[in-house]
């Protein structure tokens, strides 16, 4: 089990693009599957709510979140590299990462699966805590992996104002 650990370890380092490729494709598959939850609730639900001024067209969210997860991928696999080097810092990094990732995919679940804004706002407001922290955890491992995550903070700042907007005029 040792030599198993010491070798993940190790691997982005030994295999970097490969290394680099599994991050930004393990990223771009768990988020996407918070669209599940969004296709479900799109045609159905989403469209019958008053949309606020800024909302941009639906087309725009997948470009948008598909350019985000490469970022936060390369970002991830900045910070794995470093699990051989800084070992505690860079475990406690994946680990917010993971809780806020997780957050993030939950967003979609309560928004569009179970069709709750207010909860949406909550969650949306917790992510982005969440998406704050891990930028810190990121910062003490390496800080491109930080400012990577900047435009994700930004698109999620605008999508919080869209889910509050969503909320009061629905």
């Amino acid at each position: 089990m040792a030599s198993l650990v010491a070798r993940f370890r190790r691997f982005p380092r030994d295999r970097p693009i490969l290394a680099l490729a599994i991050a930004i494709l393990t990223v771009e598959i768990v988020g996407a599957s918070g669209a599940i939850f969004t296709a479900q609730g799109l045609d159905t639900w989403y469209d019958t709510l008053q949309r606020p001024m800024l909302a941009p067209p639906n087309w725009v969210f997948g470009p948008v979140w598909t350019a985000l997860f490469a970022l936060i991928g390369v970002a991830l696999w900045l910070v794995w590299r470093r699990l051989d080097s800084s070992p505690r810092e860079a475990r406690v990094a994946v680990g917010v990462f993971v809780v806020h990732f997780v957050f993030n995919v939950g967003w979609s679940v309560v928004f569009f699966g179970m069709q709750k804004i207010g909860w949406g706002l909550a969650v949306i407001g917790l992510l982005w805590l969440l998406i704050v922290a891990t930028m810190w955890a990121f910062d003490r491992v390496d800080r491109r992996a930080a400012l990577l995550l900047v435009p994700y903070l930004l698109w999620v700042s605008f999508a919080a104002y869209l889910n509050y907007r969503f909320w009061v005029l629905n």
